[in-house]
């Protein structure tokens, strides 16, 4: 047995080698990092635009919009504001219309799931993709129209964005082997570079057009991609046109045989919604979470509303956090899957390891912002506590893939479902605390 162990992994080593020498094995797997990371990257920027287009078309209701531009003399008035072309919504609503889209995503976790594994990640991701946005561009029409109409639209895009996840893990299994998937899961990461950007390129358009052009371009991204994304994504290995006998004799040498024989297969959701380590990453991961859509929602809102930045300093500093923590995780995930190769400690203690460095140090972190003075020492602080939240995907995210390769969509639905609720509690929680937003923190 050990000698036919020992020839499977080297007949494994010569498959990969080969077509390593050849080139194809890299391309088509950078092409299918490339294609997710693009993927998380516009869905986050439809998602996220109105975290900071939200702050401009309210801005004549807050009542530190004097002091804004009395603490920043340099500041001009942007174009949005000039124009009145504002609305007056309460602290309450804007949680409510931030809040809306994470209800609907949760709701949606498990469709999507469902739906990855009867109609493929291609269509059931490309799809919401471009629910998504249409969405976003109609957006400014629907503000005018009232608020009530946003919070509807919103609701759309997060069922359609909740269906996202589970169709990319489900997809993981058919492509990745074990020892290369911390380094794929950062193609998830792809979600840090798309928050940044429309922070910083929402914060540009804001200041010098419009908010609505805002939303005119995270949607118009969307749609660009959505053909790309038809034009260039498979299923599986077995669909690719372009690949070698040699790659996909490799693939599936090293993706397990429970993956192969999971095709058709009836999913057991009693043993997933029974099970003790889905729980824990659940549970675990809600905490992130929590953090995580602080810095995400109130972030603009905080630059702006305490700190005193106007719109385009605010997209730079809300948004250069979450640009970071994509090369942080990417450090972390290569870190992970070295020490799972050099076997420095057992898979589940690396996750342990890398989940710790995810929840405690930005837990500590963001507990003690409230007490410091210093807006450099402050934005120190933001910065590594957004950076280090990326620790997860090489600790409980792939973790997911590791317990349950072959029902990867479905298991991150469940853990969604749970874990995701954090999205709309944590705004929602903060609009019926925070009734002024001079006390925003």
């Amino acid at each position: 047995m050990s000698k036919a162990n020992d020839s499977a992994k080297s007949r494994s080593t010569d498959v990969k080698y080969l077509v390593t020498q050849e080139g194809f094995s890299e391309e088509i797997q950078q092409s299918n990092l490339f294609h997710k990371f693009n993927g998380f990257l516009v869905s986050f920027m439809m998602r996220n635009d109105i975290n900071i287009a939200l702050v401009a078309m309210t801005a004549k209701n807050s009542t530190q919009l004097t002091e804004i531009f009395q603490t920043n003399e340099s500041a001009t008035l942007s174009s949005a504001l000039a124009s009145g072309d504002t609305f007056d919504w309460s602290p309450t609503v804007k949680s409510v219309i931030g809040g809306s889209f994470f209800v609907c995503y949760v709701l949606s976790q498990v469709v999507g799931g469902v739906a990855a594994q009867h109609f493929g990640t291609k269509h059931v991701f490309g799809w919401s993709q471009f629910a998504t946005a249409f969405g976003s561009l109609c957006i400014p029409f629907a503000a005018d129209l009232h608020y009530s109409v946003v919070i509807a639209i919103r609701c759309i895009q997060g069922f359609a964005s909740g269906l996202t996840w589970p169709a990319m893990y489900a997809v993981v299994g058919y492509w990745i082997p074990l020892s290369e998937r911390s380094r794929f899961m950062s193609s998830f990461q792809g979600f840090s570079i798309g928050i940044g950007l429309t922070y910083v390129i929402c914060g540009f358009i804001i200041d010098n057009f419009s908010w609505r052009y805002a939303f005119f371009t995270t949607g118009s991204l969307g749609m660009l991609w959505c053909f790309l994304w038809y034009m260039l994504a498979y299923n599986t290995p077995h669909e690719h046109p372009r690949i070698t006998d040699e790659e996909l004799e490799y693939i599936e040498m090293n993706i397990g045989v429970e993956v192969k024989e999971s095709v058709g297969m009836k999913v057991p959701w009693k043993c997933i919604f029974t099970s003790l380590p889905v729980w824990a990453i659940s549970i675990t991961t809600f905490g992130r979470i929590w953090i995580h859509y602080v810095f995400i929602f109130y972030g603009p809102s905080f630059m702006t509303n305490i700190l005193k930045f106007p719109f385009q300093a605010n997209g730079f500093l809300s948004g250069m956090p979450f640009i970071c923590s994509y090369l942080s995780s990417v450090v972390f995930c290569c870190i992970a899957d070295k020490m799972v190769l050099k076997e420095v400690m057992s898979l589940t203690n690396i996750r342990k390891l890398f989940t710790a460095f995810s929840q405690i140090i930005p837990g500590i972190l963001i507990f003690s912002i409230g007490y410091i003075n210093n807006i450099v020492v402050l934005l120190i602080i933001w910065f590594i506590a957004v950076t280090y939240i990326t620790a997860s995907y090489a600790g409980a995210m792939a973790n997911i893939v590791d317990i349950a390769p072959n029902l990867a969509g479905q298991v991150l639905a469940f853990c969604q479902t749970i874990h995701m609720s954090a999205s709309f509690l944590s705004p929602l929680a903060g609009g019926f605390i925070v009734t002024s937003e001079v006390s925003l923190i």
